[in-house]
């Protein structure tokens, strides 16, 4: 049978972008559909954008310590309109970018939404593709829980959009992006509470991480409240909101951010014409090489619910070009290791096991701690610590775990990525000569295991 394409691409994110020009690249002819915005929510609402405002919210530290190195001001002001039209510019460009790469590879781009008519056949506005293959990278969207109020309540897709920044902020998770805008609404001057369901936010980073990033937040300002739940907000007649919790007590604030999970975007996807199964957890389930139960569509990303991390989705996409397109060059993607950021205020940057997940695998373990004031903050007021943390197997010497929590750690830590992959042992680290005076320094020069 003679097909349209050779490979039909729904979602123009990181990984179907990434699928798309590859696979093009390998003389494929292929097509994407996107109904949104080329570049997927990593470029348009999450990391790019996050990172700029990170960005933007640090600077508020940086005037003020700025005074123990001589420098003096008027107090500086910050501007909230400025900063998201400069993000919106940048993001423009950034658009721009992803067009070109994906019509100079030769991919036929198709603006508008894609729906599955059969296993290999697409709809998009109107006209109907066939296609050999059908690969899924619609990414994923943030939901907020069906309580009472709940359309008062904003997500991050609202927020990289805010006409005026609030002045009173109640941020609602534990995960990645609600300790990130606690940090940033935080930084930028608005009154900030960080409300978590449970014990402590972070789930599944290591336990000392978690509890030293709690102390830093509080420090810095942020009104942290674990072990509570929203029951339900209510607009006041001055436009404030009232967010009650599941005790009974009411936090006052002027907006109410969500970050309490993601769902997959399969909505009018079409799915249900096609044999794709769904996970219990509305994932798409997929094998190791990213097929669905229906032979010719495949799914990467987000919507398969494995590592929710746009180069996570990058090498996917990749492996599934080169598997269909280039197969002597194909290889699995290796989920071990994969090293990852928190653009809180400080940063973490982490790869390998906590030491929770060592223990339970059998390892014996050493574990080397530091924690000390950075160098730049000396000459401030600011008491603010930076934490570094090496996991050890004490029969291999291997390094199980490297994590960090201060400022530059996903830079520091995607460095000491490489050698982790490589397979190096404290022995390495130990003859490696530091370079001073760093803060990275300290991951090599870590000699005495810390009581267990």
């Amino acid at each position: 049978m003679a097909f349209d394409f050779d490979l039909f691409v729904i979602g123009a994110g990181s990984g179907g972008v990434r699928a798309a020009r590859f696979a093009a690249g390998f003389g494929a002819r292929v097509a994407v559909a996107e109904s949104r915005y080329l570049g997927g929510t990593c470029v348009n609402v999450g990391c790019v954008p996050k990172k700029l405002l990170v960005y933007g919210a640090h600077y508020s530290e940086d005037f003020e310590q700025a005074h123990g190195f001589g420098w003096s001001a008027a107090q500086p002001a910050f501007d909230w309109p400025t900063l998201i039209a400069n993000k919106n510019r940048e993001i423009e460009r950034l658009n721009g970018i992803y067009r070109n790469l994906l019509v100079n590879s030769g991919v036929t781009l198709l603006e508008g939404h894609a729906r599955i008519v059969d296993p290999h056949k697409v709809e998009i506005n109107g006209k109907t593709y066939s296609a050999g293959h059908i690969l899924v990278a619609t990414g994923g969207w943030p939901q907020v829980p069906d309580i009472p109020g709940k359309e008062h309540a904003i997500t991050s897709n609202e927020a990289f959009f805010l006409k005026d920044l609030p002045r009173r902020v109640l941020v609602v998770g534990g995960g990645y992006i609600a300790v990130e805008f606690a940090s940033i609404f935080n930084g930028m001057g608005a009154q900030t509470v960080q409300s978590y369901r449970g014990p402590l936010f972070l789930r599944g980073f290591d336990q000392a991480v978690r509890e030293h990033l709690r102390d830093e937040l509080v420090k810095k300002g942020i009104d942290l409240r674990f072990n509570t739940e929203v029951a339900r907000i209510d607009k006041q007649a001055d436009g404030s909101l009232a967010a009650t919790l599941k005790d009974g007590s009411v936090i006052e604030t002027d907006c109410v951010f969500y970050a309490t999970g993601r769902r997959p975007m399969l909505d009018n996807l079409g799915l249900e014409n096609t044999g794709v199964k769904l996970k219990k957890d509305g994932f798409i389930e997929v094998d190791d090489e990213y097929r669905t139960a229906e032979p010719s569509i495949l799914a990467i990303g987000d919507v398969i619910g494995r590592v929710p991390l746009t180069p996570v989705a990058l090498a996917e996409g990749m492996a599934v070009a080169r598997r269909l397109f280039r197969p002597e060059e194909y290889r699995k993607v290796d989920y071990k290791l994969i090293p990852t950021a928190v653009f809180s205020l400080p940063n973490i940057g982490t790869v390998g096991m906590t030491t929770e997940e060592a223990r339970e695998a059998g390892h014996e373990v050493k574990l080397f701690e530091s924690r000390f004031r950075p160098m730049k903050l000396t000459l401030t007021e600011s008491q603010e610590k930076t934490l570094m943390k090496l996991i050890v197997d004490a029969k291999t010497d291997r390094v199980l775990g490297v994590h960090m929590v201060g400022p530059e750690a996903g830079e520091i830590v995607q460095g000491l990525a490489v050698a982790l992959k490589a397979g190096a042992t404290k022995q390495v680290f130990d003859e490696t000569i530091g370079i001073h005076p760093t803060a990275a320094e300290e991951f090599v020069t870590l000699r005495t295991p810390v009581a267990q």
